[in-house]
């Protein structure tokens, strides 16, 4: 049943990544089937060996709930990165299933091969994203650089390249980057610089072709 806020339910959520996640693992289903049952089996064997099937059974449905559970969320999760790896605003979708705090404009950059750079602001500060080729992207983010600091000359700004090139980060890695880096600045400072860059975007510059990727949505779901 959908929410009153017009989102999906739980269950329609997890449907839907299951459908996502078979498109690239067709065997999802059959795994996940065998982890249940094997944690299960593990338990009720233990329970009638000692004695406590009673217990056992309760336990071991909990457990192989869990278990499966885990184990389908990181098979989603990296089934929806392969999905969208390789697509122009790949690396905008992933910044945007960033929980609550972070602000993410994509494309503040773009060139004729597509490549991108957008840019996110947090408690890190400002942080630039590229997604392209090291050798063409290198310049691009140097520039959003200089533009960005016209306007936040003393907040610190992080230049990121997403990307599977020597030095980038890897898209199923990109959000762990920004989670972890150092917190510099409170809530109330990141929404006075979120206004303040409101400026460079008054006139957004033209978006990747085609809409931005949606399987990473897939991540999001299962991490509740």
């Amino acid at each position: 049943m959908a929410r009153k806020d017009g989102k999906p339910g739980r269950l329609k959520q997890i449907r839907e990544t299951y459908q996502l996640t078979k498109r690239s693992d067709p065997r999802i289903g059959l795994i996940l089937l065998g982890i249940f049952f094997g944690v299960l089996a593990v338990f009720l064997l233990v329970g009638y060996l000692l004695g406590l099937l009673a217990f056992a059974v309760p336990l071991g449905i909990a457990a192989a709930l869990l278990t499966t559970t885990i184990v389908f969320g990181r098979r989603a999760e990296r089934s929806a990165y392969s999905q969208i790896e390789g697509q122009p605003g790949a690396a905008a979708a992933v910044l945007k299933s960033l929980r609550s705090g972070w602000f993410v404009t994509p494309a503040v950059a773009i060139n004729k091969n597509q490549d991108c750079v957008h840019r996110v602001i947090g408690r890190p500060g400002v942080i630039l994203v590229s997604e392209g080729p090291n050798s063409r992207v290198t310049q691009m983010l140097a520039t959003e650089r200089k533009r960005t600091a016209r306007y936040v000359p003393e907040i610190e700004i992080i230049e990121i390249q997403s990307g599977n090139d020597e030095g980038q980060i890897p898209l199923q890695k990109l959000n762990r980057k920004l989670t972890k880096t150092k917190r510099n600045y409170k809530p109330a400072q990141v929404t006075e610089v979120r206004k303040r860059l409101e400026a460079l975007t008054a006139q957004p510059m033209s978006a990747p072709k085609g809409p931005i990727p949606k399987s990473a949505r897939a991540a999001r779901i299962q991490r509740g």
